[in-house]
Order: C-alpha cells, then sequence, then structure tokens
C-alpha cells in the first residue's frame, strides 16, 4: 500500500468498491456516507498517480533511438554493378575461341566472329575511358596488358630457347609487341595468338586520335572506317613483314573499334532500326558471298584465312549486338540470379587475357597429357581418348589450372590484391 493510500486512511478515507478503476461508491469518513465532500477528496490518488513518465516515455525512446532509425532509412547508394551483357559476350567470344582451336571448324567464325565481338566491345570501353585525360588512359591500358604477356612470354621464349632458338634483335618485340614477336617454328602454335595483342595494342595508342576525327562525324567516319581494307584487297596489298601484317589486321577490325565508340556516343541509338538492320545484313551477305566465292583460293571459307570477308561479316554481326544493347537497353541483369553461372561469367571477364594467353598452351600439353592415359588400362577402356572432345575437356581443366597459377598477374597489373579467383 502506498504512503499516499496510508495517509488517506488515517484521515478515514477510503478507495470506495476497490475496484481500480477509481469509481468506488464513495464510502468512509467515519462510516458516515459525505458523497459531495468524499468524492472530491478521493479523486486526488488519480491526478497523483505517476502517469506523467508513462507519457514521457514514449518522448525518451522517440528521442534516444529515433537518430539511428533514421540513419537505417538513408543508406548509402550502392555502386552500379557490371553491365553483364558485354561481360556474356566477352565470355562466349573466349569460349569460342578455344573451341576453334580444338577443332577447326570453319563455320565457328560465322557463328559468333570473337574477334570482331572483342574488338567492338574495347571500342566502347575506351570511348568511355577517354572521358579522363588520355595519357593517363593509355598507360592504364598499357600496364594491363603488358605484365600478363611479360609472365607468359618468360616461358614461352624459354622454352623456345631450350629448343634451339637463336633470337636477334627482333627479340625487342617481347618487351613491347608493336609487332609480332619472333620465334621458332616449334613455338609457333603458343606465339601466333599474338596478334591478337599486337592488334589491341596499336588500337589503344591510336585511340585518342581516333575519337577526335570520329565525334566530328560520326556516322561519315564510321562508313568510311572499311575503307582502308578494301584499298588493301582491291587496290594495294601493302608492304611485306611486320608492317603489312599490322595493316591487314588493323584495317580488318578497324570498323568494330569504331562502332565501339558509336555505341558509346549513342549514334548507333539514335538511328532508324530499319536502317540499321538492312545495313547490317547487306554487310554479312557481302561478307559471306566474298568468302564463299573465294574459297578456291585459300582452300576454306574460314573468315580468318580471309580478311575481306570477316570485315564485312563482323561489322555486320557486331553492328546488331551493339545495336540491340542500345535500342532495347539489355543488359542481361538477370544472370545475377544464377550465382554459379554468374560467378563463371565473372571468372572469365576479370581473367581474359590469362585465358587468352594460355589457352593454346593447355590444348599443347592436353595432347601428352592424354598420351600418358593410354598406360592406364582402366583410362584405355572407358574415357574416349581418341575424341576432340575429350581433349577439350581436358584443355579446359588445364585452362583452369592457368587462371588459378597465372591470373594473379593481372591483379597486380591491375594494382589490386592478387586472388586465385576474382
Amino acid at each position: 500500500m502506498s504512503w499516499e493510500q496510508q495517509g488517506y486512511q488515517q484521515q478515514g478515507y477510503g478507495y470506495g468498491d476497490g475496484d481500480g478503476d477509481g469509481n468506488g461508491n464513495g464510502q468512509g469518513y467515519g462510516g458516515n456516507e459525505q458523497p459531495q465532500y468524499a468524492q472530491p477528496q478521493y479523486a486526488q490518488p488519480q491526478y497523483v498517480q505517476p502517469t506523467y513518465p508513462q507519457q514521457t516515455y514514449p518522448q525518451q525512446q522517440y528521442v534516444d533511438y529515433g537518430q539511428p532509425v533514421a540513419v537505417e532509412e538513408k543508406p548509402p547508394p550502392k555502386p552500379a554493378g557490371r553491365d553483364r551483357y558485354f561481360d556474356i559476350l566477352r565470355a562466349v567470344a573466349l569460349i569460342r575461341v578455344v573451341t576453334y582451336h580444338t577443332f577447326g571448324w570453319a563455320w565457328c567464325g560465322m557463328v559468333f566472329p570473337s574477334m570482331g565481338i572483342m574488338f567492338g566491345l574495347a571500342g566502347t570501353l575506351m570511348a568511355k575511358s577517354l572521358e579522363r585525360p588520355a595519357p593517363k588512359v593509355v598507360r592504364s591500358r598499357l600496364r594491363r596488358l603488358l605484365p600478363p604477356f611479360w609472365f607468359w612470354g618468360f616461358f614461352v621464349v624459354l622454352a623456345m630457347l631450350i629448343h634451339d632458338w637463336m633470337p636477334h634483335w627482333e627479340i625487342v618485340y617481347w618487351i613491347v609487341p608493336f609487332g609480332d614477336p619472333p620465334g621458332n617454328q616449334w613455338g609457333v602454335q603458343a606465339w601466333e595468338i599474338l596478334w591478337y595483342l599486337r592488334t589491341y595494342l596499336w588500337f589503344v595508342l591510336l585511340s585518342p586520335l581516333l575519337l577526335k576525327v570520329f565525334r566530328p562525324a560520326p556516322v561519315p567516319v564510321l562508313v568510311l572506317s572499311l575503307a582502308p581494307i578494301l584499298v588493301l584487297n582491291f587496290a594495294w596489298s601493302g608492304p611485306e613483314g611486320r608492317l603489312g601484317n599490322e595493316m591487314w589486321d588493323f584495317s580488318t577490325y578497324l570498323f568494330c573499334w569504331i562502332l565501339g565508340f558509336a555505341h558509346r556516343d549513342g549514334v548507333l541509338r539514335r538511328m532508324k532500326p530499319a536502317l540499321v538492320v538492312v545495313l547490317s545484313f547487306v554487310a554479312i551477305g557481302y561478307g559471306g558471298w566474298y568468302a564463299f566465292s573465294h574459297q578456291g583460293e585459300v582452300g576454306t571459307y574460314d573468315l580468318d584465312e580471309i580478311p575481306l570477308a570477316q570485315a564485312f561479316w563482323s561489322a555486320g554481326f557486331v553492328m546488331l549486338l551493339m545495336w540491340a544493347k542500345a535500342y532495347f537497353a539489355i543488359d542481361f541483369a538477370w544472370l545475377t540470379r544464377f550465382r554459379r553461372l554468374d560467378r563463371v561469367v565473372t571468372v572469365f571477364n576479370a581473367r581474359a587475357v590469362t585465358i587468352y594467353l594460355w589457352h593454346e598452351i593447355a590444348l599443347i600439353l592436353a595432347v601428352p597429357l592424354i598420351d600418358q592415359f593410354w598406360n592406364v588400362p582402366a583410362f584405355e577402356k572407358y574415357l574416349p581418348l581418341e575424341s576432340q572432345w575429350f581433349m577439350f575437356g581436358i584443355g579446359w581443366v588445364l585452362i583452369a589450372v592457368f587462371v588459378l597459377a597465372c591470373g594473379w598477374v593481372e591483379d597486380v597489373a591491375a594494382r589490386k590484391k592478387p586472388k586465385l579467383l576474382p
């Protein structure tokens, strides 16, 4: 019993019927009924009960906890994710390259012209990067490209030296591949793929100039970017040696690189859909016709052997892909719902240079490795050792090993913490 209640009882007051609602019968005060006098006196306990703490407690709770809640309602913005459309194209392009070098199918380039797509993607990313100062961008690109190339080249050069290769002053191209690095016939399968890195290097160096020429007149420059390959094919075949090879490769994929600029600057998005589709199919049709009509000259319709056909087929194919991306705003964001597939695409893009450089060596090593399987009776009986598909699978296993063993060089080149897998 509280002291107020005790005090009131000592004076002859009570709580009425004791139901706790403050509405008693008012009996008390010496056993006599005094309703007019007792009622005001009985109401005082309701007034003095600690009701203020109950009223002020929510206010204190709001003051104490309101500020953290306000902070949680305004989380920091999340950084924009990568464009999965481009990432998937790059991953498929790398898979197609390995497939072509395993099986040698001439139709692979027509189904998916990997090199044209990779140059188109690199062009649009280069145009985006050149929003910063050009010297800084070029240095960054060289830093990302050259260390993985040096690391890979060390083993290739060492292997060729062991197999009686005698280098000359041209070995400097193994430091900066402005031209095709030299090598012997024993290692040709490993180093013949370097034409892509050499051509990419020249595109990076010339991109600041190409972008300045492109932006004042984007559509005319885009159309005229096919002129060099036409000149080399019909008017002048270019000089012999390294310079001639560089001119042919540069001219073959110049349209795709400039097309990357057009995508980045919104030129493709502003073009009429019917015009884009017609021009794309005209280019593809001309490239296909030229490949099949001239296959007697090179013995195949393989686009890699016919530069003019490669240039026009890739031009039309990449234009459709870039235009579809810009016009329909395709981003393939749904890929993030499939965690394993999304992970694979991430690894392919973060280790693209490693996969490209080491895939031929993986395929080379797959042959003697499979030869050893023949010495195991169980392998000989149950494994399809003679199948190219089996070699294709072993090749990818070795590529995965090279990604784990050598991929960290790309992290170092990008000034990131080295990781086994990104």
